[in-house]
This record gives C-alpha cells, structure tokens and sequence, in this order.
C-alpha cells in the first residue's frame, strides 16, 4: 500500500492514496481544436488522482493550473433537458427565498451568465445581479453586471457587500478550494448576513459504479459528500446539503461565517504585530541608552534566540557588545550576521561585568548558577519582558 505526502486541498489531511492513473491525455473541455491536426498535436497531462484517507476527498495531485487556458476558452457545460432545467429551477427557489428584498447576489464563474441572468429576472431586476468570469462571451453582461476578471474573495467582498455568494460548478476546477473559500469567509465583515450557495459534482456515484469517464485533467477535484460537508462546514453554517440530478452532484447553502475564536486569535495576532513594533523599538532605545553611559555590556549566548536577540536589537556594528558563551564547541565562531566573535564564558573571569542581557529568559537561573560557581561577577544581569529590558532579581517575571 503505496501513500502520497501530498496535503489535501480540503482538509490538509497529509497522507492520501492512489486512486486512478489515467495516463496522459489532452484537455477535454477546455481545448477547442479547430482542426483535427491540432486537436491530435494537443498536449497531453497526467490524470494522476489520488484519495485523502481522512475526508474522502479525490483529486489530480499531477495538476497544473498554467495548463488551463480559462482565458481563452468558455468552460461551458450545455444541457437542455427538462430534469437538468428543473434542477436548476429548484435552485434559484432555493435562493431566492433566503433573499431580502433590493439585495446583490454575485455569481463567481458565472459564464456566459444564465443562472445570475436567471436569479435577476426572477426577481424582478429588483437589486444588484453580478457576475465573475476570466472568459467573456456576447451575452455575458446581458441584463446584469458582469466582470471579465476572477473574484477576488478578499477586495471583492468588501467592495460589494453582497447578501449572497453562488458559485456552481467552479470548485473542483481550484488547486485549492479551502483556501478561496476561507478567504471568501474572512471577507465578509459579519455586519450583515451573507449566503454561500456552492454546487459540484459528486463522485459518489463513481464509487458505486466504477465508471471512469468522470476524470479529465480540468477537473482537479472530485468531491465525496464526506469531503463537501467537511468543505462547507469549514466556512459557516450549513442551512441545508443536499444531492440533486439524481445524485449527480452535490450542493449546500451556507451561512457565511468565521468562527468567533478564530476573529479573536486574529484580533490577538494584530494586537501582538503592533506592540512588537513598539517593543523593538523602546528595548533599543533602552540598550542606546546603556551604551551611551559607557557601560560595558556582555550577551550571554551567541546562537539561537541570543543570536535573534543581537539581529533585533544589536545590529549596529559601531556598538557590538562582547558576546559569550556557555559552550566551549561554540567558542570561536561568529555571530551570524553581525560578526561579533563567540567567547568562551571564562574571558569573564576576573572582571566586574556592568551588564550581562540573557536572552535565552528560561536559562537564566542556570546561567546565573554558573556564574556564581565560576565567579562570574556583574553589576546587573537584565533579561527581555514584556518590551522591555527588566533586572532579573528586582522585577517580577515567570523565570525565577
């Protein structure tokens, strides 16, 4: 049994297994050859799927999306049958009762654009109908808005403010679905409700049947049920996941939302970035203002964090401190990338020390031991808390 390290497009789940080779082939929906010498001189690509051992999920882990020309050509999928049309009827129901009135709908790879064509008629053009497409065609901006470009699921949701998000049989043509989706997820603001109705096919029925046609090199993934809820539950609430065309393809609505932990890690993380910001720079003005008082300064540690401690704080080479070192295998090598030369801790020996900055807070009573054992004297022996450069006997920390 043969797995792959690949991460899943879905889950991340890091271990998947072979799933269908297909060998090489040209593009089956995207090529358009418009003569029967260029459609046998097309390029072949690998139909190398693979299936994630946690969600299900299968896909081409060979795919390149630089071989896609969405440009150029429409990936346009045609059926006219009733039960399709149908299909597509109890869908725009299905939306369009989750509308409130006046709202903006965006469609995201809307083609030529007869679902938003559709949605906006519907309601009697009574809102904002938008529709996202790389490829444009001579009715794609009939009766609605239409941009020849990609969403952009961040810039694009705060310019718009849309009240519902549709994309329909574009996820299995992304490298990496989670990621648009989460993305589009952060980029709603929360201020007012946004619905995410997706469809895709589903290869559930291939697991049933062993039909192989299913796979062609344009359609990077293939979603289980087990791989679309896990999908859609990752970005919101689900409202309803259902199966339509006769089990062919797989669809939710979704209730576009961040959970509230993770807003309040983020908020965390910017509050961290901006005070980081005011540490570096006040631990710098303190350490300026040592060495302008003449004080002799010693950095215990010349690698790691000690190392990270010098580059943050200490990369002036007019003021290097001497820099020593508990290990003697580490004695005489350099500071990496600011050059002062690693001590033996011995050349301390004898002297009295102004200041000796421990970098490394967690080994600072090892070292402080050490230096009363080998009669290592200083004035004051400061470590880095909370933004500033504190005394470690005088002040409060967790280190003692």
């Amino acid at each position: 049994m043969n797995s792959n390290s690949v991460l899943c497009p879905v889950c991340r789940y890091s271990v998947s297994m072979p799933f269908f080779w297909g060998d090489y082939h040209p593009l089956a929906t995207l090529g358009w050859p418009e003569s029967c010498d260029e459609a046998l001189g097309m390029p072949k690509y690998p139909l190398d799927f693979v299936q994630c051992a946690k969600c299900n999920h299968v896909w081409n882990k060979s795919f390149s999306y630089d071989a896609i020309p969405y440009i150029k050509n429409p990936n346009r999928m045609f059926n006219s049958g009733s039960i399709w049309q149908g299909h597509l009827a109890n869908t725009r129901d299905l939306i369009l009762c989750k509308l409130p009135d006046n709202s903006t709908v965006v469609d995201i790879g809307c083609g030529e654009g007869h679902f938003i064509r559709g949605l906006s008629e519907a309601s009697d053009k009574k809102g904002r109908f938008i529709g996202f497409d790389p490829n444009t065609a001579p009715e794609s901006g009939l009766g609605v808005e239409f941009y020849a470009r990609y969403f952009d699921p961040v810039d694009d949701m705060a310019h718009f403010s849309p009240n519902m998000i549709t994309i329909r049989h574009v996820l299995e043509h992304l490298t990496n679905p989670a990621e648009f989706l989460e993305k589009l997820a952060w980029g709603h603001k929360g201020n007012k409700f946004c619905w995410l109705f997706a469809e895709v096919p589903c290869i559930d029925r291939v697991f049933e049947t062993g039909r192989l046609s299913d796979f062609f090199y344009e359609h990077v993934s293939h979603f289980s049920t087990e791989s679309f809820r896990y999908l859609m539950s990752s970005i919101g609430h689900i409202l309803e996941l259902n199966h339509g065309y006769n089990g062919e393809v797989i669809y939710a609505l979704v209730e576009l939302k961040v959970p509230e932990d993770y807003r309040e890690k983020a908020l965390s993380s910017s509050a961290f970035f901006n005070k980081s910001n005011h540490f570096r720079s006040y631990i710098r003005q303190q350490l300026n203002e040592i060495l302008d008082s003449k004080k002799e300064i010693v950095i215990w540690g010349g690698t790691g964090k000690a190392a990270a401690f010098i580059h943050q704080f200490l990369s002036n080479k007019e003021h290097l401190p001497l820099v020593v070192d508990s290990d003697t295998e580490k004695a005489g090598y350099y500071v990496p990338g600011t050059g002062q030369k690693i001590e033996y801790r011995d050349v301390l020996k004898g002297r009295v020390i102004d200041v000796i900055i421990i970098p490394t807070q967690w080994r600072a009573k090892d070292i402080i031991q050490e230096m009363a054992r080998e009669k290592i004297v200083a004035k004051q022996i400061l470590i880095e808390h909370n933004g500033q450069l504190i005394d470690f006997s005088d002040s409060d920390h967790p280190y003692y």
